[in-house]
């Protein structure tokens, strides 16, 4: 498959922000994230967009490279009907796409988190060979971009306690600076 070696910036057109924006819309009145003490819907809802953006920045970059992408879905299912299935398929590889704001790295520092508490648990941390790209929205520019980092396995990666002390428990985190200090990727 064709891929790439260091981060990539992609610019989103209109067509998909507003897709994005109206699914995190639709899907906040089916999603429960009370494990996660996560209440407000404000908050919800723009999670939700922004995943969708990294997912649309993912599936254009492979696009480029005369890839076969399948996905992003913006189909809003009941509870019960969610699953955990992977984002995007590239080439028929399935592809999990993890995003996080420009704004809230530099809060917090630039990390992804998977959902891992006793009562949600992210299959893919069970998936050593599953593939995941790690993207940043760039809300503190203008327009609509993200920065896309190479295809890593699961195995490749570094997990950490979240640094916020509230998600401790519920979710591992996976910061950029560890990897890079690691070798793993880079900036």
């Amino acid at each position: 498959m064709p891929t790439f070696q260091s981060p990539q910036t992609v610019h989103i057109p209109t067509d998909a922000v507003e897709r994005a924006r109206a699914f995190a819309v639709e899907v906040i009145g089916t999603v429960n994230y009370e494990d996660s003490r996560q209440s407000i819907q404000e908050k919800i809802r723009d999670d939700h967009f922004v995943s969708k953006l990294g997912e649309e920045a993912v599936r254009i970059l492979f696009e480029r490279r005369e890839c076969r992408v399948e996905g992003p879905d913006y189909g809003v299912y009941e509870a019960r009907r969610k699953s955990w299935a992977a984002d995007l398929k590239v080439n028929g590889l399935e592809v999990a796409v993890k995003t996080q704001r420009r704004s809230a790295a530099n809060r917090y520092g630039l990390s992804w988190t998977f959902q891992d508490s006793p009562e949600r648990r992210d299959p893919i941390l069970n998936s050593p060979d599953a593939w995941v790209c790690l993207v940043v929205y760039e809300d503190l520019k203008e327009g609509y971009k993200c920065v896309v980092y190479p295809l890593r396995k699961i195995k490749q990666l570094i997990f950490e306690a979240p640094r916020l002390s509230r998600l401790v428990g519920k979710k591992q985190a996976v910061y950029l600076e560890t990897l890079v200090k690691q070798g793993i990727m880079e900036l």
